[in-house]
């Protein structure tokens, strides 16, 4: 069983130390809008964020303020900023999850507001970062951009978007097909073509976010650990 639309990528999270240097480097490289400052991730996780719009897809930097945090320990795990978290959004979360049980997928955070549903994936089950399932109850909208985004989408969302990204493989294919399983589509090789963007799985010396793909750019660039390069 598949959901009946191929995924889109909605939004790209990074885990840096110094929240607000990386922000204003991604604010000088990408047209992206004010930051959203989630007051609910602070008791929950452990962090502080940035959500910030680039068309009506969104980049987000976390980082952790307190100890003991899964943010902190893949910051030390790293050995410094990088690529954390990919947000997918479905169209039937009852069929995302009926899919990610039947593979056995361990869920790690399943959280609701207003209708609007956010659900991870343990990443020791589909490694290389957390994946993130998404239903919003009007797919214009995306809750966690903060109170313009509730239920509706801004009149104006400003240029660019992220379309996807690059993951660095230990077996490319073999993790594709992994990602491919959670997210309800299947694999071409070392490549998963999403809705309006695709997902490249390359060799590399672990499984870890490398890039992310964004319009808007007008020179790839590396920012907190991850190349933004242009879609």
């Amino acid at each position: 069983m598949t959901s009946t639309r191929i995924p889109r990528l909605r939004q790209a999270t990074l885990v840096a130390r110094d929240l607000e240097a990386v922000v204003a480097e991604l604010r000088e490289a990408l047209p992206l809008g004010d930051p959203f400052r989630d007051p609910v991730v602070g008791p929950l996780f452990g962090i502080h964020n940035a959500v910030m719009p680039l068309g009506d897809t969104f980049v987000e930097v976390i980082s952790p303020v307190e100890e003991n945090t899964t943010a902190g320990r893949h910051l030390d795990r790293l050995g410094g900023d990088g690529g954390y978290m990919v947000l997918f959004q479905v169209d039937d979360l009852a069929v995302a999850r009926a899919r990610i049980a039947r593979l056995g997928f361990r869920v790690i955070f399943d959280y609701e507001d207003g209708g609007d549903t956010d659900v991870h994936i343990h990443p020791k089950d589909v490694p290389g970062a957390i994946v993130a399932l998404d239903h919003m109850k009007r797919p214009e909208s995306w809750r966690w951009a903060g109170p313009d985004w509730i239920e509706q989408a801004p009149a104006v969302t400003g240029p660019g978007r992220v379309t996807g990204a690059t993951m660095t493989a230990l077996e490319p294919a073999k993790l594709a097909a992994t990602w491919a399983a959670a997210l309800g589509t299947e694999a071409d090789g070392d490549r998963i073509v999403l809705d309006d963007g695709e997902l490249r799985f390359v060799a590399g010396e672990r499984n870890g976010l490398a890039a992310f793909h964004a319009e808007g750019l007008e020179a790839d660039v590396t920012i907190g650990g991850v190349d933004f390069v242009r879609a």
